[in-house]
């Protein structure tokens, strides 16, 4: 098996990429539901349909993208220019949170989201390219670890400084400012990770193999009739929706459950600080215990977090921040361990389609990202949460604030626990991890 290690300049630069996309990720899902409930006066449920809707589409669209960035690779040996394409997604983000004025209701999530649908279109564009990578590189099962180490360690990062720094620029400067400020920071770190992928591509090249290129639908047929793809993937989309649950009920949690509006920046900081100092460790339990013994132990530790959580305010607040703690040492794992063994699967079966395997997976994790927010929409909805704007207080009933508390709580802890149960089924971690160095050579090159 080849074990050459990538060179840090190549590693650094593609783990750039991570940070501008950790804005896409973390600001939307922390900030849209509240900006659109308590800021333009849309109801949970027709807030939730904003978010949920866009996302529909991405079922599609992202296999649809991978299959174009395998024929790029086929055709220009690199995957680079999809991602090119997509560095127009920090335009689509400035959009989502500039609002006309005067608009509120209906028309204004109308707004939010076409801009949404075109931001979801500019981050296929990048991310599956992106991530596909390290299924092209001609590196073994643990360097594939480390390389996505790096990306997560600068994720966590792009996570941390946007949820810290949104909430205070949507605060002080107003949420078209914001959005202004936070998309330039994505450009420039977006086109970090365009040169960083052309550095890996010159360090560690793989040979580019035909394969045939199956339509979207067909794409996404065929990976999930692989017995090691179907239950990997369809576990981290239920944990996808977990941790983007989490994060859309976090300002609600602080402002209905602890009664502090401000709290929202020290729990988005307690949940993502952890992460970041984590992430070098989880790749150590990795390559001593291996990746899916190791997201099993943080999928518990995220359960008995949320757990602690959904008991509220009366357990005190050190001992709720805490638990925000765990939840993101668990998150670290979340997110490095199924994304290192995504690549382990494609070489498993067959690299020259990285990026159809690639967008299904990147599908998964955007799906979840509209299904978290839409699920705690719904719990706001059966609490009976009254929508409002920004200089409108609303009174919410007691049943509100309890579907705040277990939804912010009991429900990730179920749906934490059914990810367990879903990724059952996948066994090559445990095939890689046993196998002798020339069977592991072979099953990793797709032979």
């Amino acid at each position: 098996m080849d074990e050459r290690r990538l060179p840090r300049a190549g590693l650094l630069a593609f783990a750039g990429g991570s940070l501008g996309m950790g804005i896409w990720v973390t600001v939307p899902g922390l900030l849209l539901l509240f900006f659109l409930t308590d800021g333009l006066g849309v109801g949970p449920l027709a807030a939730g349909l904003t978010l949920l809707l866009p996302k529909i589409a991405d079922v599609l669209l992202h296999p649809w993208v991978g299959r174009l960035s395998d024929a790029d690779r086929r055709r220009r040996g690199h995957r680079r220019r999809l991602m090119l394409l997509g560095c127009l997604l920090p335009a689509g983000f400035a959009l989502i949170f500039a609002v006309p004025g005067g608009l509120v209701g209906v028309p204004a999530a109308v707004w939010v989201a076409v801009a949404f649908i075109a931001g979801n279109l500019a981050f296929a564009l990048f991310q599956v390219p992106y991530l596909a990578t390290p299924a092209d590189l001609a590196i073994g099962y643990h360097e594939r670890t480390r390389l996505m180490g790096f990306r997560m360690v600068v994720l966590t990062l792009g996570i941390l400084l946007s949820g810290v720094l949104a909430p205070q620029l949507s605060d002080h400067l107003g949420y078209a400012y914001m959005g202004v400020l936070l998309a330039a920071g994505m450009l420039a770190t977006m086109l970090i990770g365009v040169r960083g992928v052309r550095l890996l591509d010159t360090a560690a090249p793989a040979p580019v193999t035909d394969g045939h290129a199956a339509p979207g639908l067909r794409a996404l047929l065929g990976s999930l009739r692989d017995k090691q793809f179907r239950p990997l993937v369809t576990s981290y989309l239920t944990m996808s929706t977990t941790s983007h649950l989490v994060l859309a009920a976090v300002p609600y949690y602080a402002v209905y459950e602890l009664g502090r509006p401000k709290l929202t920046t020290v729990l988005v900081a307690a949940f993502v600080a952890p992460a970041l100092l984590a992430t070098p460790l989880w790749v150590r339990v990795a390559r001593h215990i291996g990746k899916q013994t190791g997201l099993l132990a943080a999928q518990l530790a995220f359960v008995l977090g949320c757990v602690i959580l959904a008991l509220g305010r009366s357990v005190g607040l050190g001992v709720l921040i805490t638990a925000v703690a765990v939840l993101g040492i668990s998150f670290a794992a979340l997110q490095l361990l199924p994304f290192s063994m995504l690549p382990d699967v494609v070489r498993a079966a067959d690299p020259a389609k990285a990026g159809s395997y690639t967008g299904v997976w990147t599908a998964a994790e955007a799906t979840g990202g509209a299904l978290g927010p839409y699920i705690f929409s719904a719990c706001l909805a059966i609490g009976g949460f009254v929508g409002s704007t920004v200089n409108e207080d609303v009174a919410q009933t007691p049943l509100a604030h309890d579907m705040i508390r277990l939804g912010f709580g009991a429900v990730p802890a179920v749906l934490m626990l059914l990810a367990v149960l879903l990724q059952r089924g996948y066994t090559l971690d445990r095939r890689l991890r046993d196998a002798p160095v020339e069977e592991l050579s072979a099953v990793t090159s797709g032979r």
